[in-house]
């Protein structure tokens, strides 16, 4: 297991500095902050689950699509978009990678992804068509405790509880910042704990960077309810100068803060 954590740790350090380089490369603001925070939850999933693009068994969705460079990235890393050039493109002129995802299962992106709040309900429609095939395939979907405001989030909370989806994994990246502001009282990471177990959810808890905790507590599904695994986290996680700073939810590096941030991930 140390080997399997180390290998996940050394992944996650990749993942962070291929971020910093696309957002860097591309000279225009991007979505940092909301990626450093999802990481090790990224490297863990991808580690853990059967997820591939040919005959694909377990499903990944990213439903804060503002996460998108960590996908990006991590895709790079476990070979589904082969040349890092093609990172590049970026939020460059007629590329297909902009802020947030569009659906290319050719390299394993799921869903598309503008509006918040969708990707939990695609996830539930594909949990009940493996239930209903009688297969084992899991499927897991990351959403932001931000994203958690959307009504749409707790009515495919509710189906899954009644269409009792023990195939279904939730993450909720509670990192504390939105766009717009901090995370209120009432959706903080001890309050969705509760929101989720009150919708019936087999509820797991743990630090989103700490590799070993997310391990387990994706030991800990449940037989007969979908599972949410609420994780505390830091939005920017790895950059010293973006931890908890929401100016870079949405913020451009300059050749000087991107020698800073290489710096900075490469001390923790």
């Amino acid at each position: 297991m140390l080997k399997k954590v180390n290998q996940i740790k050394k992944l996650s350090y990749k993942i962070r500095k291929i971020i910093l380089d696309i957002s860097y490369n591309c000279g225009e603001p991007s979505h940092i902050g909301g990626a450093l925070s999802i990481v090790e939850i990224l490297s863990v999933i991808y580690s853990i689950f059967d997820i591939k693009i040919n005959k694909p068994f377990d499903r990944f969705i990213l439903s804060k699509g503002h996460g998108f460079l960590a996908l990006l990235s991590i895709l790079h890393c476990k070979g589904f978009i082969k040349k890092k050039k093609d990172l590049m493109q970026f939020q460059k002129n007629e590329s297909e990678f902009i802020a947030h995802p569009i659906m290319n299962k050719s390299i394993g992106i799921e869903t598309s992804n503008g509006s918040l709040g969708q990707g939990l309900s695609f996830g539930v429609g594909l949990a009940i068509s493996y239930k209903k095939k009688n297969k084992d395939n899991s499927v897991i979907v990351v959403v932001g405790d931000g994203e958690c405001y959307e009504g749409s989030i707790w009515e495919a909370a509710i189906t899954a509880t009644e269409q009792n989806l023990n195939n279904l994994f939730v993450v909720v990246d509670c990192n504390g910042h939105q766009n717009d502001g901090a995370i209120d009282k009432m959706m903080s990471y001890e309050e969705m704990k509760k929101k989720w177990k009150g919708f019936g959810w087999n509820v797991n808890s743990c630090n989103g960077h700490n590799v070993l905790a997310l391990i387990n507590a994706f030991k800990k599904g449940s037989k007969s309810k979908p599972t949410a695994i609420i994780t505390k986290t830091i939005k920017g996680k790895g950059v010293n100068f973006m931890e908890n700073n929401n100016d870079w939810h949405h913020g451009r590096l300059t050749k000087e803060l991107y020698l800073q941030s290489i710096k900075s991930i490469n001390l923790n």
